[in-house]
């Protein structure tokens, strides 16, 4: 089976949806599915410095990214995602389409312009489509009146990642979804005793990441425990001028910027805590599970998107933006290193059960099979 995985957003820029598509790539090829990526592509040079003055990854894409344009930041659901909306972009799939002769395709965020929804229309084959997102969506009620019924009729197989995206996406586009939880890398091993005094926060600055919350929170947690805390995938420039707003000084503070898989995996193998301080908007906690896969514990806001992944005693949960809270949840966490490290072999367990690409990769293939049947 040959399956294009098309993704709305550039994969020059690191991101949620980005690295699950990537992620699902790799594992489906294990399973010897020939799949490709279809998506944007921001080559390095001043042009893209002046629509991304931040951070990512400007190098060429691997082989098995098809480029089909430049992309943009358009504010979305609490969000500043790189979205393709080049003219030339439909005709770009039309062409790959053609060419490489897919069996499916599977979309990632449906009605996302312009790749997603020019890839539906123009398709005209087996089609299964996952929807990420949660909460009001309130674009929705533009696209559902324009492209959004005539896209859905199309969709032979609706994925959705938890029960809030299911919802979510539900509300506006009634159906039949299933639900798909994204996946996540687990390395061969990871003991989770012997940890350097770090905690680890991955995520964009975006207000709802609730990086602030954290800065907040941080003097606190580094008087009381001296551990250092690496912030991954905000840009320097963001975090410091987060730092001089929240008047908070940087001792402890380690800005990492964007890492690749196998750079986060180890900063993961190293840490004693992750941190997800996020606000809201959250449908499923890719973050968590790839702090949990690495044997780490997670000390999360209580949002609906993180209470459904963090199962069992893996981690501890605190009211969102509360930085009081979360410097005292971090600090009961580091305080008892049994139950730290207890905590961490019940977080890999739980990753390999229920997130690793292996079991999810294996899902997806059958309700590809069902779409193309």
């Amino acid at each position: 089976m040959k399956v294009a995985i098309v993704v709305p957003y550039s994969w020059s820029f690191w991101g949620g949806v980005v690295d699950h598509a990537e992620q699902q790539l790799l594992a489906l090829r294990k399973l010897g599915v020939d799949a490709w990526l279809v998506m944007g592509n921001d080559p390095p040079g001043s042009f893209t410095h002046v629509l991304h003055p931040g951070v990512g990854r400007h190098a060429e894409p691997p082989p098995y990214v098809l480029p089909v344009g430049r992309s943009v930041i358009v504010p979305a659901n609490g969000s500043l995602p790189n979205l393709v909306l080049s003219p030339t972009t439909p005709l770009r799939i039309k062409r790959i389409f053609e060419r490489e002769r897919f069996d499916l395709i599977h979309v990632h965020e449906p009605m996302a312009p312009a790749i997603s929804v020019a890839a539906i229309a123009l398709w005209r084959g087996p089609t299964v489509a996952t929807f990420h997102a949660s909460g009001e969506l309130g674009w929705m009620k533009f696209c559902r009146y324009t492209w959004g019924n005539f896209l859905a009729s199309r969709i032979d197989r609706r994925i959705a990642v938890s029960e809030q995206a299911r919802a979510s996406a539900d509300r506006w586009l009634p159906g039949e979804y299933v639900v798909v939880p994204n996946g996540v890398l687990v390395p061969p091993e990871a003991d989770p005793s012997n940890r350097e005094d770090r905690i680890v926060f991955i995520g964009r600055h975006e207000a709802r990441k609730g990086m602030h919350v954290l800065l907040r929170a941080w003097p606190e947690v580094h008087r009381r425990t001296g551990a250092r805390l690496r912030l991954v995938g905000a840009d320097p420039l963001a975090v410091r001028l987060v730092l001089t707003r929240e008047h908070v000084p940087d001792e402890g503070i380690d800005v990492l910027g964007v890492l690749t898989d196998d750079e986060l995996t180890d900063e993961l193998l190293s840490a004693k805590a992750l941190v997800a301080s996020s606000l809201g908007g959250e449908s499923f906690g890719m973050v968590l599970t790839r702090g949990l896969a690495c044997a780490v514990p997670v000390v999360a806001s209580d949002i609906p998107g993180y209470r459904a992944v963090l199962e069992g005693d893996v981690g501890l949960l605190v009211p969102p933006g509360d930085h009081r809270a979360l410097a005292d949840a971090v600090v009961e966490l580091l305080a008892d290193e049994p139950q730290r490290q207890r905590r961490g072999a019940a977080a890999r367990v739980l990753a390999q059960e229920r997130y690793a690409w292996n079991g999810i990769a294996g899902r997806l293939l059958e309700v590809y099979e069902e779409a193309a049947a």
